[in-house]
């Protein structure tokens, strides 16, 4: 950050996970979605009153915005941080290939990629690469969760209003209730009895419950979930009976371009 004519403000300054920065008598000041152009007339207004006629020019020198969440059996797992935009096969490497017996070394056959609470996209890994595709190293965004499963676990996905949206494991004696209850529960943004939705993204068949029928432990017993099905939970006043397939069919695929649009 230069202040024309005055050498004595130069300051190098980083950007917090909230997007702020702390100046000396302004405090903070808001620059998250700014341009360079607009971040500089932003820390001009915050000075005003103790400066006249500042003219401020801010550069960026390293990006460390761009990052993502790795999870499950890698080596590594945890929060990547990477200068530029990072691809899948950059994400997977810093991480480390698949930890535990007999997967050492291997490239996963399979990971899923979550982006925020109601988007996920199943990435086939091993054959991709073997076929020489390129959708195996797609890029991206800014906080992205890869999750890498072993190669015996079984799990569905939660997405939605829930509080911990991802991938969570199927065990023999898992329920809905209990499905739901390992994503954190509903939040408050579902309302009081959500039609929550399970989809079967290979046939695309959906089958809807209220929350009552989950929490009724007759009914409860008689859904039998399949590792691979995606459970979402709506947003209260949202509910129409094709919404998680219209919203989420383009994006449980490899093959479809919708979840890579504007990545590549």
């Amino acid at each position: 950050m230069d202040f024309s004519g005055r050498p004595d403000m130069l300051a190098k300054l980083i950007v917090g996970p909230d997007g702020r920065i702390s100046l000396p008598l302004a405090g903070e000041v808001m620059l998250a979605d700014l341009t360079r152009t607009e971040a500089a007339k932003a820390i001009e207004s915050s000075l005003a009153n103790y400066y006249t006629n500042l003219a401020v020019q801010v550069t960026v020198t390293k990006y460390t915005a761009n990052r993502v969440l790795l999870l499950g059996a890698v080596e590594h797992p945890g929060t990547l941080t990477f200068d530029g935009t990072p691809t899948l096969l950059e994400a997977i490497t810093r991480g480390g290939v698949l930890a535990g017996p007999n997967q050492a070394g291997q490239v996963p056959e399979r990971c899923a990629i979550y982006r925020g609470s109601n988007q996920v996209v199943w990435v086939e890994l091993r054959a991709l690469m073997e076929s020489g595709n390129t959708l195996a190293d797609l890029r991206l965004r800014r906080d992205d969760v890869v999750y890498v499963p072993s190669m015996s676990e079984r799990f569905v996905s939660v997405l939605g209003e829930v509080q911990h949206p991802g991938a969570i494991p199927l065990t023999h004696n898992s329920t809905l209730a209990s499905v739901l209850a390992e994503a954190g529960g509903i939040t408050d943004h579902a309302g009081n009895n959500p039609h929550i939705q399970i989809v079967d993204p290979a046939s695309g068949i959906s089958r809807v419950l209220t929350l009552k029928d989950v929490l009724n432990p007759v009914k409860s017993l008689e859904v039998t979930l399949r590792p691979g099905e995606i459970v979402f939970v709506p947003k209260s006043g949202f509910y129409r009976a094709t919404y998680v397939l219209e919203r989420l069919s383009p994006l449980v695929s490899v093959a479809s371009m919708a979840f890579y649009a504007g990545v590549l």
